[in-house]
């Protein structure tokens, strides 16, 4: 107990490094796995051939006692000191009455087989019961011999059988005694093991609170991306959409000045096309007049395709008027001015002053990361020492002294246990020999009977063979009436014996019924209501039972589980962690993180912002630039004009006027390519750049303004309600510090609980000392002997009247039956 005792002191102290919370990004910790020794005790028994002697011995137990265990007599044979009552014992006797009835034939064959052999002996003295040395003739001699002589030769094969079962199992029974040495020596090494490992166990669980420290130092080293970069993280849930938003319009800025370039060179692109193209369409028109006042015109056949053309000349002319439009020049101007002043990088040096609070936390916190380390170390260098002043490896050597003392005295005595079996073994070696004399007479007799024996002779003539084989098997009888009690005595003793072993502890040990009874309550004492932990622990109340504990040590449990001594010494109220806990809230509680250094957007870049809102760009008259860019150049499609006219030329007669018409018309379409599709193109730009600046002037001192309010806002937040975020995310951060000690010490209970000091040896003790030696060893081959011995045995009732019957066919007798020739008249020589 003492050893228990210094590796719960050790838990304790381990407890102390643990503290509450959960992190918010838990780290799994590698604490690897608990060295554990191997085991060599194996348990397997490998009976062979024998096996199966044993199965069917078994099952003949079954028939002669199937009542299932007695669980309620036995426990009230224990708590009654076995003072049992009239009842009770019609109880056991009830139970155990295959074994009476059993036992019963056989002290009343051991009674009567000498009686009756002292009578059969007497008669025969008197010549009578076969005494008398003469043979009647009779005509079915033959065929009785011969059923005599097999039936004995079958007894004696049976008998022989039984006899080699009896020979087999008394010679296992000393093998297997001889065997249990190894087994013994590898029990003992398995506890040696178990005590020399456990202080290697506990070095290692130890040793392994490096893990979760260094770790932990390794976070506190990285604080700045760890808490800073979770900070940032939290904050930039405002702040970069803010910065994001002032971007953005310095990209707007640029495009509005782009914009205004664009429809400021677009005008006077368009002013200047439109003044020449009005001159060309001018002289295009007058020429065309012109050539309609040619005489050819006034002709029948012309006359009404000039008039439909001369109709038509009002349209050859410009359609848009851009001198109109108010020209841009001084938003231009303003949002030129605005555009000096870099916006964007100014943002720039906001992102990079806020991305930069990592570095602001690591530099502002390395007094108190230092701190931190001090209580890191402390807490390891206080469980080094409380680790070397435990008496534990005291308390192992204690417990190696005694297992060595334990060990040599059972090897001394395992010599005297060797030499009582070898008186085990001769005694049962002789009562097979006594068996093997008697068949050797049977054998005798039978093949001296059966060689020596001829027909053609007479009783009285019968050969010196054939009589030595009658004496061999009447020597088997006489021996048979010798020996057969004593060896009655040793079976019966041993089946009582063997099988009550059998069916009271080996097989409710297999089924663990026996541990039910032991895990009585009061069973043993009458203060007691748990034995086991009143024997162990003074503490009778705990509910501590002999099948838990030799089922969890089977499973190779911790002592701490299997012999529950969380209800004796209870861990949990060790784990008083508070001092190291406050320890590291105050350090990390003093962390004081100042984000006043970082500005997202100084003063300029808002003044700049408001500068471009007051641009003017919200004045231009954008419906009347829309109006214009909407209508087409020329109130006619020059194209379609110049189409049209030539298909009129067509339609005169050939010459000069046809070939003028189509002149013009070619000249009108030369117009409309340099002139016309120039000025729509740049129409299209103007209408773009138009339609863009139109977007942003919309409501444009409410978006600058709202941008200038975001920014605020984000910068507020840093200045004033960060330490909030800073607190809580210095409290995860510390939760996710301490939570690797939680995982360390919860990483030790378990292994406390499920790995050190595994008790599986223990349970090989029990497997070993009752299902191996005393059962499967002794037991099993105890009920193999008697079951051959006694088969022999009985057999050697049938052998003797076998034997008896057939020596009158085989020895020489005095006299014997003669028969006259013609009379059938027996005469007496």
């Amino acid at each position: 107990m003492a050893f228990v005792l210094c590796l719960l002191l050790l838990l304790v102290q381990l407890g102390g490094s643990v503290s509450e919370g959960q992190s918010a990004h838990k780290t799994i910790l590698d604490l690897g796995y608990l060295p554990a020794g191997n085991y060599e005790t194996n348990l397997h028994v490998d009976s062979g051939p024998i096996e199966i002697l044993f199965r069917i011995v078994q099952a003949f137990l079954f028939v002669v006692q199937p009542n299932p265990f007695p669980e309620d007599l036995i426990r009230k044979a224990v708590q009654q000191r076995f003072e049992l009552t009239k009842t009770d014992y019609q109880k056991i006797a009830h139970y155990e009455i295959g074994f009476i009835v059993l036992a019963g034939l056989g002290l009343l064959f051991v009674v009567l087989l000498p009686l009756v052999g002292l009578c059969f002996c007497m008669c025969r003295c008197c010549n009578n019961c076969g005494g008398e040395m003469h043979q009647r003739q009779k005509k079915n001699g033959d065929c009785r011999r011969r059923g005599f002589a097999t039936s004995l030769f079958v007894v004696s094969l049976i008998m022989s059988i039984g006899v080699f079962c009896a020979f087999a199992t008394n010679q296992n029974l000393t093998t297997q005694v001889q065997g249990m040495r190894p087994l013994i020596k590898s029990n003992f090494k398995d506890l040696r093991t178990l005590l020399t490992d456990t202080p290697e166990q506990i070095d290692y669980l130890v040793s392994q609170f490096d893990t979760p420290k260094n770790q932990a130092l390794l976070d506190l080293d990285n604080i700045g991306p760890l808490l800073g970069g979770r900070v940032r993280d939290r904050l930039g849930k405002r702040v970069l959409p803010a910065l994001d938003a002032v971007l953005t319009m310095a990209g707007v800025i640029r495009e509005t000045r782009e914009a205004l370039e664009n429809v400021s060179a677009s005008m006077e692109i368009l002013q200047e096309g439109s003044n020449r193209l009005s001159a060309n369409l001018t002289n295009a028109k007058e020429n065309l007049n012109n050539t309609l006042n040619d005489a050819a015109c006034s002709e029948a056949q012309a006359a009404s395709t000039c008039n439909a053309v001369r109709n038509s000349l009002n349209q050859l002319s410009i359609n848009a008027n851009f001198s109109r439009l108010p020209p841009v020049t001084s938003q231009l101007a303003k949002v030129s001015e605005v555009l000096k002043i870099d916006l964007a990088s100014l943002v720039q040096k906001g992102y990079a002053a806020f991305n930069d609070t990592p570095n602001l936390v690591q530099n502002q916190t390395k007094n108190i990361v230092s701190d931190v380390k001090s209580v890191l170390d402390s807490i390891g260098t206080n469980i080094t020492v409380v680790v070397k002043t435990l008496p534990i490896q005291k308390t192992i050597t204690d417990f190696i002294i005694y297992l060595t003392q334990s060990e040599t005295y059972i090897e001394d005595h395992f010599a005297l246990v060797e030499q009582y079996d070898f008186y085990r073994w001769l005694s049962c070696l002789i009562a097979c020999c006594l068996l093997i004399l008697i068949l050797v007479f049977y054998y005798l007799g039978l093949l001296c009977g059966a060689c020596g024996y001829n027909k053609h002779k007479t009783p009285t003539n019968r050969g010196c063979v054939s009589n030595t084989g009658g004496n061999f098997l009447m020597a088997g009888v006489g021996f048979s009436f010798l020996f057969s009690w004593a060896l009655m005595i040793i079976v019966v003793s041993t089946f009582v014996l063997g099988g009550n072993v059998e069916k009271l502890v080996c097989e409710p040990f297999k089924d663990k019924t026996i541990f039910q009874v032991l895990d009585t309550p009061y069973l043993f004492s009458e203060q007691w209501k748990n034995y086991l932990s009143g024997l162990l622990f003074k503490n009778p109340d705990v509910n501590l039972t002999f099948e838990q504990v030799y089922s969890d040590c089977k499973k190779n449990k911790g002592i701490y589980t299997s012999l529950q001594l969380d209800k004796f010494y209870n861990i949990s109220k060790f784990l008083t962690i508070s001092q190291y806990t406050q320890d590291l809230t105050v350090q990390f509680e003093s962390i004081k993180i100042n984000l006043s250094n970082v500005v997202l957007l100084d003063e300029v870049g808002k003044e700049n912002l408001l500068n471009f809102s007051f641009s003017g760009i919200d004045g231009i008259d954008f419906a009347a630039y829309l109006a214009e860019v909407n209508k087409s150049i020329t109130k006619v499609d020059l194209l379609s004009f110049a189409n049209d006219l030539e298909a009129r030329a067509e339609q005169l007669p050939k010459g000069a006027l046809e070939n003028a018409l189509k002149g013009h018309a070619s000249n009108i379409r030369m117009i409309h390519r340099q002139r016309v599709i120039p000025m729509e193109q740049e129409m299209s730009t103007l209408n773009q750049s138009i339609r863009l600046l139109q977007k942003t002037a919309t409501e444009l001192t409410v978006k600058v303004s709202q941008v200038i309010t975001t920014v605020e806002g984000a910068q507020f937040l840093i200045n004033n309600n960060a330490s909030s975020i800073i607190i809580e995310e210095t409290k995860k951060y510390m939760n996710m510090i301490i939570d690797y000690f939680e995982q360390y010490i919860q990483w030790v209970k378990d292994s406390i609980a499920m790995d050190v000091a595994a008790c599986k040896p223990l349970a090989n003790i029990i497997d070993t000392a009752v299902e191996i030696f005393l059962c499967s060893y002794i037991t099993n081959s105890v009920n193999a002997f008697w079951f051959g011995l006694g088969g022999a045995t009985i057999f050697l009732v049938p052998a003797i009247i076998f034997a008896v019957k057939l020596s009158k066919y085989y020895r020489r007798m005095d006299s014997e039956d003669v028969y006259d020739d013609v009379e059938t008249l027996p005469m007496k020589k």
